[in-house]
Protein backbone atom coordinates (compact mmCIF):
# COMPACT_ATOMS: atom_id res chain seq x y z
CA UNK A 1 0.00 0.00 0.00
CA UNK A 2 2.63 2.42 1.18
CA UNK A 3 6.49 2.92 0.03
CA UNK A 4 9.34 4.83 1.28
CA UNK A 5 10.58 5.26 -2.11
CA UNK A 6 10.75 9.68 -3.37
CA UNK A 7 7.48 11.08 -3.63
CA UNK A 8 6.76 13.49 -6.51
CA UNK A 9 7.89 17.38 -6.32
CA UNK A 10 6.33 20.16 -7.78
CA UNK A 11 8.91 21.28 -9.56
CA UNK A 12 9.34 18.46 -11.63
CA UNK A 13 5.76 18.82 -13.00
CA UNK A 14 4.72 20.07 -16.91
CA UNK A 15 1.43 20.69 -16.39
CA UNK A 16 -0.27 21.25 -12.22
CA UNK A 17 -3.53 21.54 -11.81
CA UNK A 18 -4.29 22.95 -7.83
CA UNK A 19 -7.74 22.05 -6.04
CA UNK A 20 -8.69 24.90 -3.81
CA UNK A 21 -11.91 24.45 -1.65
CA UNK A 22 -14.56 27.39 -0.34
CA UNK A 23 -13.19 27.06 3.15
CA UNK A 24 -10.21 28.12 1.92
CA UNK A 25 -10.82 30.70 -0.42
CA UNK A 26 -13.70 32.30 1.60
CA UNK A 27 -13.15 34.40 4.90
CA UNK A 28 -16.81 33.93 6.72
CA UNK A 29 -16.78 36.48 8.93
CA UNK A 30 -16.09 39.40 6.18
CA UNK A 31 -18.02 36.84 3.65
CA UNK A 32 -14.77 38.10 1.14
CA UNK A 33 -11.99 36.14 -0.13
CA UNK A 34 -9.22 35.63 1.50
CA UNK A 35 -6.61 38.33 -0.32
CA UNK A 36 -3.51 37.83 1.72
CA UNK A 37 -4.03 33.82 1.23
CA UNK A 38 -4.76 34.34 -2.43
CA UNK A 39 -1.67 36.80 -2.64
CA UNK A 40 0.64 33.86 -1.39
CA UNK A 41 -1.21 31.44 -3.70
CA UNK A 42 -0.61 33.62 -6.60
CA UNK A 43 3.40 34.20 -5.39
CA UNK A 44 3.80 30.15 -5.44
CA UNK A 45 2.16 29.91 -8.96
CA UNK A 46 4.42 32.50 -10.15
CA UNK A 47 7.29 30.26 -8.68
CA UNK A 48 6.32 27.56 -10.49
CA UNK A 49 5.66 29.42 -13.96
CA UNK A 50 9.34 30.49 -13.69
CA UNK A 51 10.24 27.25 -13.26
CA UNK A 52 8.25 26.33 -16.66
CA UNK A 53 5.10 24.46 -14.91
CA UNK A 54 1.81 25.10 -16.56
CA UNK A 55 -0.31 25.36 -13.92
CA UNK A 56 -4.28 25.20 -13.63
CA UNK A 57 -6.57 26.10 -10.44
CA UNK A 58 -10.14 24.76 -9.98
CA UNK A 59 -11.37 26.90 -7.33
CA UNK A 60 -14.61 27.08 -5.30
CA UNK A 61 -16.20 29.78 -3.36
CA UNK A 62 -18.84 31.74 -5.98
CA UNK A 63 -21.64 30.39 -3.56
CA UNK A 64 -20.28 31.14 -0.02
CA UNK A 65 -19.14 35.17 -1.40
CA UNK A 66 -22.41 35.88 -2.48
CA UNK A 67 -24.53 34.38 0.74
CA UNK A 68 -23.92 37.56 2.15
CA UNK A 69 -24.46 39.57 -0.33
CA UNK A 70 -27.96 38.22 -1.44
CA UNK A 71 -28.76 37.69 2.63
CA UNK A 72 -28.74 34.09 2.35
CA UNK A 73 -27.14 33.09 5.50
CA UNK A 74 -29.70 31.36 7.16
CA UNK A 75 -29.32 27.44 6.68
CA UNK A 76 -28.89 25.23 3.77
CA UNK A 77 -30.04 26.68 0.14
CA UNK A 78 -32.40 25.83 -2.26
CA UNK A 79 -31.39 24.65 -5.75
CA UNK A 80 -32.47 28.23 -7.18
CA UNK A 81 -30.37 30.28 -4.33
CA UNK A 82 -27.44 28.67 -5.26
CA UNK A 83 -27.91 29.22 -8.97
CA UNK A 84 -28.35 33.01 -7.88
CA UNK A 85 -25.77 32.94 -5.06
CA UNK A 86 -23.35 31.30 -8.38
CA UNK A 87 -24.24 33.80 -10.70
CA UNK A 88 -23.02 36.55 -8.27
CA UNK A 89 -20.43 35.32 -6.33
CA UNK A 90 -18.71 34.12 -9.40
CA UNK A 91 -18.13 37.32 -10.87
CA UNK A 92 -16.18 38.07 -6.97
CA UNK A 93 -14.54 35.23 -7.41
CA UNK A 94 -12.67 35.51 -10.99
CA UNK A 95 -11.66 39.33 -9.50
CA UNK A 96 -10.02 37.95 -6.57
CA UNK A 97 -8.12 35.35 -8.43
CA UNK A 98 -7.38 37.93 -11.80
CA UNK A 99 -6.13 40.81 -9.25
CA UNK A 100 -3.93 38.06 -6.93
CA UNK A 101 -2.09 36.74 -10.30
CA UNK A 102 -2.04 39.93 -12.13
CA UNK A 103 0.47 41.46 -9.38
CA UNK A 104 2.69 38.52 -10.70
CA UNK A 105 2.63 39.50 -14.47
CA UNK A 106 -0.16 36.08 -14.77
CA UNK A 107 -3.32 36.36 -16.53
CA UNK A 108 -6.45 34.35 -15.03
CA UNK A 109 -8.88 32.88 -17.17
CA UNK A 110 -12.40 31.83 -16.11
CA UNK A 111 -14.10 28.60 -17.60
CA UNK A 112 -17.22 26.90 -15.81
CA UNK A 113 -18.03 23.64 -16.20
CA UNK A 114 -20.58 21.08 -15.90
CA UNK A 115 -20.70 17.08 -16.07
CA UNK A 116 -22.22 17.05 -19.37
CA UNK A 117 -19.34 18.92 -20.48
CA UNK A 118 -16.61 16.30 -19.16
CA UNK A 119 -19.03 12.95 -19.97
CA UNK A 120 -20.14 13.65 -23.36
CA UNK A 121 -17.01 12.85 -25.71
CA UNK A 122 -17.23 16.00 -28.44
CA UNK A 123 -17.91 18.75 -25.57
CA UNK A 124 -15.39 16.90 -23.46
CA UNK A 125 -12.32 17.16 -26.45
CA UNK A 126 -13.78 21.38 -27.19
CA UNK A 127 -13.24 21.92 -23.51
CA UNK A 128 -9.55 20.27 -23.79
CA UNK A 129 -8.98 22.12 -26.46
CA UNK A 130 -9.62 25.37 -24.94
CA UNK A 131 -7.56 24.53 -21.98
CA UNK A 132 -4.34 23.31 -23.81
CA UNK A 133 -4.31 26.28 -25.88
CA UNK A 134 -5.11 28.72 -22.68
CA UNK A 135 -2.23 27.17 -21.34
CA UNK A 136 -0.16 27.22 -24.42
CA UNK A 137 -0.75 30.71 -24.29
CA UNK A 138 0.70 31.41 -20.69
CA UNK A 139 -2.40 31.49 -19.08
CA UNK A 140 -3.50 30.60 -15.54
CA UNK A 141 -7.01 28.66 -16.33
CA UNK A 142 -9.30 29.34 -12.88
CA UNK A 143 -12.39 26.28 -13.04
CA UNK A 144 -15.45 26.40 -11.13
CA UNK A 145 -18.01 23.80 -11.54
CA UNK A 146 -21.18 26.00 -13.36
CA UNK A 147 -23.53 25.92 -10.98
CA UNK A 148 -25.68 28.76 -12.28
CA UNK A 149 -27.06 26.77 -15.05
CA UNK A 150 -26.20 23.08 -13.32
CA UNK A 151 -29.54 21.09 -11.93
CA UNK A 152 -29.29 19.06 -8.73
CA UNK A 153 -28.90 15.88 -11.01
CA UNK A 154 -26.04 17.17 -13.30
CA UNK A 155 -24.19 18.65 -10.30
CA UNK A 156 -20.35 17.44 -9.56
CA UNK A 157 -20.90 17.85 -5.96
CA UNK A 158 -17.78 18.70 -5.12
CA UNK A 159 -14.53 20.54 -7.14
CA UNK A 160 -12.38 16.75 -6.06
CA UNK A 161 -13.63 14.61 -8.80
CA UNK A 162 -13.74 18.22 -11.05
CA UNK A 163 -10.77 18.95 -10.35
CA UNK A 164 -9.63 14.79 -11.13
CA UNK A 165 -11.01 15.31 -14.76
CA UNK A 166 -9.51 18.65 -15.20
CA UNK A 167 -6.11 16.95 -14.85
CA UNK A 168 -7.19 13.88 -16.94
CA UNK A 169 -8.07 17.18 -19.78
CA UNK A 170 -5.02 18.60 -19.66
CA UNK A 171 -2.72 15.58 -19.59
CA UNK A 172 -1.64 17.09 -15.87
CA UNK A 173 1.70 14.59 -14.35
CA UNK A 174 0.60 16.35 -10.70
CA UNK A 175 -2.29 17.12 -9.43
CA UNK A 176 -2.66 18.76 -5.49
CA UNK A 177 -5.60 19.14 -3.03
CA UNK A 178 -5.52 21.53 -0.71
CA UNK A 179 -7.08 20.38 2.07
CA UNK A 180 -7.76 21.23 5.99
CA UNK A 181 -5.66 17.98 6.65
CA UNK A 182 -2.36 17.15 5.46
CA UNK A 183 -2.98 13.77 3.74
CA UNK A 184 -4.49 10.20 4.14
CA UNK A 185 -4.92 8.80 7.82
CA UNK A 186 -5.87 4.52 8.43
CA UNK A 187 -8.71 6.11 10.61
CA UNK A 188 -9.78 9.88 11.51
CA UNK A 189 -6.74 11.82 13.27
CA UNK A 190 -9.12 13.65 14.94
CA UNK A 191 -11.29 10.93 16.65
CA UNK A 192 -8.59 8.18 16.91
CA UNK A 193 -5.04 8.74 18.25
CA UNK A 194 -3.77 5.47 17.00
CA UNK A 195 -4.15 6.42 13.35
CA UNK A 196 -1.38 6.95 11.37
CA UNK A 197 0.08 9.49 8.26
CA UNK A 198 0.12 7.70 4.75
CA UNK A 199 2.66 9.31 2.88
CA UNK A 200 2.94 7.66 -0.19
CA UNK A 201 -0.18 5.31 -1.39
CA UNK A 202 1.06 3.63 -4.60
CA UNK A 203 -2.22 2.21 -5.53
CA UNK A 204 -6.36 2.56 -4.44
CA UNK A 205 -6.41 -0.84 -3.08
CA UNK A 206 -10.36 -1.61 -1.50
CA UNK A 207 -8.44 -0.81 2.29
CA UNK A 208 -7.39 2.47 1.33
CA UNK A 209 -10.67 3.27 -0.26
CA UNK A 210 -12.39 2.13 2.84
CA UNK A 211 -10.72 5.21 4.88
CA UNK A 212 -12.67 7.43 3.09
CA UNK A 213 -15.11 8.90 5.69
CA UNK A 214 -18.19 11.03 5.19
CA UNK A 215 -18.32 14.98 4.36
CA UNK A 216 -16.74 17.40 7.07
CA UNK A 217 -19.74 20.09 8.17
CA UNK A 218 -19.64 23.39 6.68
CA UNK A 219 -18.57 24.96 3.49
CA UNK A 220 -16.94 21.81 2.34
CA UNK A 221 -18.61 19.79 -0.19
CA UNK A 222 -16.24 17.05 -0.11
CA UNK A 223 -14.40 15.19 2.58
CA UNK A 224 -11.94 12.56 2.25
CA UNK A 225 -14.15 10.18 0.20
CA UNK A 226 -14.54 12.72 -2.33
CA UNK A 227 -10.88 12.93 -2.86
CA UNK A 228 -10.38 9.18 -2.71
CA UNK A 229 -12.60 9.24 -5.75
CA UNK A 230 -10.43 12.01 -7.58
CA UNK A 231 -7.03 9.60 -7.14
CA UNK A 232 -8.58 6.84 -8.82
CA UNK A 233 -9.81 9.12 -11.91
CA UNK A 234 -6.47 11.18 -11.80
CA UNK A 235 -3.87 7.89 -11.00
CA UNK A 236 -5.34 5.78 -14.21
CA UNK A 237 -4.36 8.60 -16.59
CA UNK A 238 -1.31 8.55 -15.33
CA UNK A 239 -1.25 11.29 -13.06
CA UNK A 240 -0.21 12.01 -9.18
CA UNK A 241 -2.41 13.36 -6.80
CA UNK A 242 -1.57 14.73 -3.59
CA UNK A 243 -3.67 15.69 -0.83
CA UNK A 244 -1.98 18.67 1.47
CA UNK A 245 -2.81 21.14 4.03
CA UNK A 246 -3.47 24.21 2.58
CA UNK A 247 -4.88 26.53 5.28
CA UNK A 248 -1.35 28.07 6.20
CA UNK A 249 0.29 31.30 3.96
CA UNK A 250 2.72 29.85 0.84
CA UNK A 251 0.74 26.19 0.90
CA UNK A 252 2.54 25.18 -2.60
CA UNK A 253 6.04 26.08 -1.27
CA UNK A 254 5.67 24.34 1.88
CA UNK A 255 5.12 21.72 -0.05
CA UNK A 256 7.63 22.15 -2.39
CA UNK A 257 9.67 22.62 0.65
CA UNK A 258 9.13 19.14 1.88
CA UNK A 259 5.35 19.79 4.05
CA UNK A 260 3.89 16.62 4.93
CA UNK A 261 1.42 14.88 2.42
CA UNK A 262 -0.07 11.68 1.07
CA UNK A 263 1.33 11.58 -2.68
CA UNK A 264 -1.03 8.61 -4.60
CA UNK A 265 1.38 7.79 -7.68
CA UNK A 266 -0.05 7.58 -10.80
CA UNK A 267 -0.57 3.80 -12.20
CA UNK A 268 0.71 3.14 -15.91
CA UNK A 269 -1.88 1.81 -17.61
CA UNK A 270 -1.14 2.95 -21.14
CA UNK A 271 -4.62 4.17 -21.67
CA UNK A 272 -5.16 6.13 -24.77
CA UNK A 273 -6.94 9.37 -24.23
CA UNK A 274 -10.36 7.81 -25.05
CA UNK A 275 -9.94 5.00 -22.75
CA UNK A 276 -8.92 7.57 -19.84
CA UNK A 277 -11.61 9.20 -20.83
CA UNK A 278 -14.16 5.79 -20.26
CA UNK A 279 -12.31 5.02 -17.00
CA UNK A 280 -12.69 9.01 -15.46
CA UNK A 281 -16.48 9.07 -15.73
CA UNK A 282 -18.59 10.40 -13.44
CA UNK A 283 -22.34 9.49 -14.50
CA UNK A 284 -22.87 5.95 -16.08
CA UNK A 285 -26.09 5.69 -17.62
CA UNK A 286 -26.86 2.20 -17.15
CA UNK A 287 -25.45 -0.90 -15.24
CA UNK A 288 -24.65 -4.44 -16.60
CA UNK A 289 -24.79 -7.19 -14.18
CA UNK A 290 -22.52 -9.97 -15.21
CA UNK A 291 -21.33 -13.66 -14.27
CA UNK A 292 -18.52 -15.57 -13.14
CA UNK A 293 -17.60 -16.60 -16.74
CA UNK A 294 -17.87 -12.95 -17.90
CA UNK A 295 -15.86 -11.94 -15.02
CA UNK A 296 -12.72 -14.02 -16.31
CA UNK A 297 -13.25 -13.19 -19.90
CA UNK A 298 -13.33 -9.19 -19.40
CA UNK A 299 -10.00 -9.93 -17.02
CA UNK A 300 -7.94 -11.74 -19.63
CA UNK A 301 -8.93 -8.71 -22.27
CA UNK A 302 -12.03 -9.66 -23.91
CA UNK A 303 -15.40 -8.17 -24.78
CA UNK A 304 -18.84 -8.58 -23.10
CA UNK A 305 -20.58 -10.92 -24.66
CA UNK A 306 -24.59 -11.31 -24.28
CA UNK A 307 -24.32 -14.82 -22.71
CA UNK A 308 -22.27 -13.48 -19.93
CA UNK A 309 -24.96 -10.76 -18.85
CA UNK A 310 -27.49 -11.75 -16.25
CA UNK A 311 -29.53 -8.47 -15.53
CA UNK A 312 -29.73 -4.94 -17.37
CA UNK A 313 -30.81 -1.33 -15.79
CA UNK A 314 -30.86 2.16 -16.36
CA UNK A 315 -32.41 3.63 -19.67
CA UNK A 316 -29.38 4.17 -22.28
CA UNK A 317 -28.93 4.59 -25.95
CA UNK A 318 -26.28 2.43 -27.98
CA UNK A 319 -23.37 4.43 -27.31
CA UNK A 320 -23.69 5.57 -23.95
CA UNK A 321 -21.47 4.83 -20.77
CA UNK A 322 -22.58 2.04 -18.49
CA UNK A 323 -21.12 0.36 -15.59
CA UNK A 324 -20.19 -3.69 -15.54
CA UNK A 325 -20.87 -5.12 -12.04
CA UNK A 326 -20.70 -8.83 -11.11
CA UNK A 327 -23.13 -10.83 -8.97
CA UNK A 328 -22.30 -8.63 -5.81
CA UNK A 329 -22.70 -5.65 -7.27
CA UNK A 330 -18.76 -4.73 -7.18
CA UNK A 331 -17.75 -1.80 -10.46
CA UNK A 332 -16.02 -4.25 -12.59
CA UNK A 333 -15.57 -1.79 -15.50
CA UNK A 334 -16.86 1.29 -17.53
CA UNK A 335 -18.04 0.80 -21.29
CA UNK A 336 -19.56 2.10 -24.34
CA UNK A 337 -22.91 -0.20 -24.83
CA UNK A 338 -23.39 -1.17 -27.95
CA UNK A 339 -26.96 -1.47 -27.75
CA UNK A 340 -30.03 0.26 -26.71
CA UNK A 341 -31.14 -1.06 -23.08
CA UNK A 342 -34.32 -2.76 -24.02
CA UNK A 343 -32.86 -4.33 -26.95
CA UNK A 344 -29.41 -5.29 -24.53
CA UNK A 345 -32.50 -6.91 -21.85
CA UNK A 346 -33.85 -9.24 -24.88
CA UNK A 347 -30.44 -10.37 -26.12
CA UNK A 348 -29.02 -11.01 -22.53
CA UNK A 349 -28.17 -14.40 -21.53
CA UNK A 350 -28.56 -15.26 -25.29
CA UNK A 351 -26.00 -16.83 -27.52
CA UNK A 352 -24.67 -14.00 -30.09
CA UNK A 353 -26.19 -16.00 -32.84
CA UNK A 354 -29.12 -15.64 -31.90
CA UNK A 355 -29.19 -12.25 -31.60
CA UNK A 356 -30.91 -11.38 -35.16
CA UNK A 357 -33.93 -13.88 -34.30
CA UNK A 358 -34.58 -12.19 -31.00
CA UNK A 359 -34.57 -8.62 -32.56
CA UNK A 360 -34.95 -9.13 -36.24
CA UNK A 361 -32.04 -7.51 -37.17
CA UNK A 362 -28.35 -8.05 -36.91
CA UNK A 363 -26.16 -5.73 -34.26
CA UNK A 364 -22.57 -6.38 -33.35
CA UNK A 365 -21.58 -9.52 -31.39
CA UNK A 366 -20.50 -8.00 -28.07
CA UNK A 367 -22.59 -5.93 -25.95
CA UNK A 368 -19.67 -3.89 -25.31
CA UNK A 369 -16.66 -4.60 -27.39
CA UNK A 370 -13.13 -4.68 -25.61
CA UNK A 371 -11.86 -1.45 -27.52
CA UNK A 372 -14.94 0.30 -25.85
CA UNK A 373 -14.22 -0.87 -22.30
CA UNK A 374 -12.15 -0.28 -19.38
CA UNK A 375 -11.26 -2.69 -16.62
CA UNK A 376 -11.69 -0.63 -13.02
Amino acid sequence: MTTDSPHPSLLRAKRLVIKIGSALVVDPQKAAPRQEWLASVAADIAVLRKQGVAVSVVSSGAIALARHTLGLTGGPLRLAEKQAAAAVGQISLAQAWSHALSAHGLTAAQLLLTPEDTEDRKRYLNARATLNTLLELGCVPVINENDTIATAEIRFGDNDRLAARVAQMTDADQLVLLSDIDGLYTADPRTNPNAQHLPIIESLTPEVEAMGGEPPPGYSSGGMRTKLLAANIATRSGCAMAIAIGKTMHPLQALMDGARCSWFLPQSNGHTGRKQWIAGSLNPTGEITVDAGAVEALRKGGSLLPAGVLHVQGSFTQGDLVEVVDSSGRILAHGLASYDADDARRIAGHHSSETASILGWQGRDEIIHRDDLVML
